[in-house]
This record gives structure tokens, sequence and C-alpha cells, in this order.
């Protein structure tokens, strides 16, 4: 099956979302279609134009967008200067509402990737008259438990990689909480220590979730590095602003406000994530979902999740209720 051939937008902007936050927009595909939404990743990753790829040009009128501080949204967390107290999951929640409003569309299905599928689902948790349905890949809750694995549990698959990873923070800070103290180093004055941390960061990143070539050229460019570092790590590092209770996970927690919302779930058999049973679970207490598994397959579920992801939103395309 495969994704759909390359199209380019038909639309596109920068929508001021206050706090002098300007997002990134564009929309492509049938601009009668069924409206569908992309979450990408991170955060702090930005959109990428292979993500319209995922959805019937014919069917489907597709809004990507740049996360606030990422891709070609303004400002960029790149940029020290940047306020990132007013980067949080409430706001970019708040974002998808104005950018919802300002493209006049009632509901959308929600499609989502990584960070991504952490953000749609506390979005449809939030707001489930707006969500039609959702796609998630690469699926995550963003629970306390998820990141201490990510940052600490991961330090017995891959020890050399982790033992330079920790070695890059301050001495008084390797028992702690890796991403909030890479975070604080991400926030220095000084550029040089910035520089290294966000290196340090990427490494480890490369390391535990081996990502497609395009990704590892982008972590290259050290605009990009120093954003997406420090985005990461300033969720990671304050629980995703997902409020308290959050170490066991909150999204899995209020999993049931999603009854009534069909979803797909696309996972690899080998994404690290699972070894926490947090998409299973998230599967099992959400009425209405399915689980699709692709064996031998990582965090990037691959061709095969590709034809998943595609068939999935084949399939809304064709649901009533546009």
């Amino acid at each position: 099956m495969g994704r759909y051939p390359e199209i380019e937008p038909y639309d596109h902007g920068m929508l001021d979302v206050g706090d002098g936050n300007r997002v990134y927009w564009e929309t492509s595909g049938n601009p009668h279609g069924k409206p569908a939404v992309v979450l990408h990743g991170g955060p702090g990753s930005g959109t990428s134009p292979n993500l319209r790829r995922y959805f019937d040009p014919a069917a489907y009128r597709i809004v990507l967008l740049d996360q606030r501080g990422a891709g070609r949204s303004t400002p960029p967390a790149s940029d020290p200067a940047t306020d990132m107290s007013v980067n949080t999951t409430a706001h970019l929640m708040a974002d998808l509402e104005r950018l919802r409003a300002h493209l006049g569309i009632g509901r959308w299905l929600v499609w989502g990737v990584s960070w991504g599928s952490i953000l749609g689902l506390r979005y449809a948790q939030t707001h489930p008259g707006v969500v039609s349905e959702l796609v998630l890949t690469g699926v995550a809750t963003g629970s306390g438990r998820e990141v201490d694995l990510l940052t600490r549990g991961l330090g017995k698959v891959f020890p050399e990689a982790h033992e330079r990873f920790l070695a890059a923070l301050p001495a008084d800070e390797r028992d702690g909480d890796p991403a909030a103290a890479y975070n604080r180093l991400l926030e220095s004055p000084d550029p040089g220590v910035r520089e290294r941390a966000a290196r340090a960061w990427t490494d480890w990143e490369t390391a535990m979730i081996p990502a497609p070539p395009g990704s590892v050229a982008r972590f290259r460019d050290p605009d990009f590095r120093r954003g997406f570092a420090r985005t990461v790590t300033h969720y990671w590092g304050n629980d995703h602003f997902l409020g308290e209770g959050n170490d066991e996970g909150v999204v899995l927690r209020d999993a049931h406000l999603l009854r009534g919302i069909p979803g797909t779930l696309v996972q690899g058999s080998l994404d690290f994530g699972n070894l926490l049973g947090v998409v299973w679970r998230l599967h099992h207490a959400w009425p209405g979902s399915e689980l699709v598994i692709v064996d031998e397959a990582g965090h990037d579920a691959g061709a095969a999740g590709d034809d998943a992801l595609v068939a999935a939103t084949d399939r809304y395309a064709r649901a009533e209720g546009r």
C-alpha cells in the first residue's frame, strides 16, 4: 500500500496565538474534505512534508503545524531569549483550538507521532467534542515512569552511551533527574554550555532510539539541535506539564475520557516504550480503540507501520460524520 504521493499545500499562514508567539500552519489535500490535524513529535521536532502522505488527498483537508518554538513558528526555542514558560501542554492545546477556529473547522481527526501522541491524547481528553478520531504511532503517554525509563532505565541497555550522557552533567546532578539537569544547562547564559549540553542530549537520543537518517542529519544543525534539546528537556523535566500524579500517568488515568472516540494505535514491537506496557494498558483502558503491533519494528514502525497508518486514515475517511 505505502503512503500517498507527495503533495504541496494550497494555503498556509502564521497564526498569532498570544504570548508573542506565531504558529506556522498549512493545509493541503481537498479543501472540502474530512479535516485532519497532524501533531509532530519531539517535543520540538517541527512538522515534515512527509506527514501529509498518510492521508488520501482527495478525501482529506490535511492541516500541519509547527508547535510553539519549533520549525517555522516564532520565536524559535533555539533562541535563548525565547520565553519557554509559555510553552506548555496547555498552551499547545489552546493553540490547536485557535487554529481550528481560524480555519473554520468543527471536528477533526487527530494524527500524532511520539510526543504528538501524548498531545493528541490529552487534547482529546480535554476537548472530546472536537476530535472525530485518533490515529497515533510511536505511542507514549508522558508519564514520569516513561521519562525515567528513557533517561535512566535504558542505561542498562546502552551502558557506554549512558555513561557519556551522565558524564556531561555536573557531578552533583548525576543522581537526580537527568532531563531537568540538562534543561538547566540548556538555559545557561553561556553559549558553550548550551551547545555542549545540546550535543550530549541528542547523542543520547540517537543512541537509545535509532532514528531514520533524515532525523540524524537534523541533529547536525546547531540551531535545530539546541531548540530540540531545550524543548524536550523543558517538557520531560516538568512532567510534560500534565499536573500532579503524573508519575504513573495522567493520560492513562483519564483514558476513560476517550470513550466514544474511535482510535488506532500503531506500535513497533521493539519500541522501548513497550517495556512498561503503556500502549497495551492504554488500549485496554480505551473503549473503541484498536492496537496494531508491527513485528520487528521500533519507535519508527517502518514500512509496515506506514501501511497500517494509511489503512486507518482510509477507513476513517469513509466514516460518517465528517
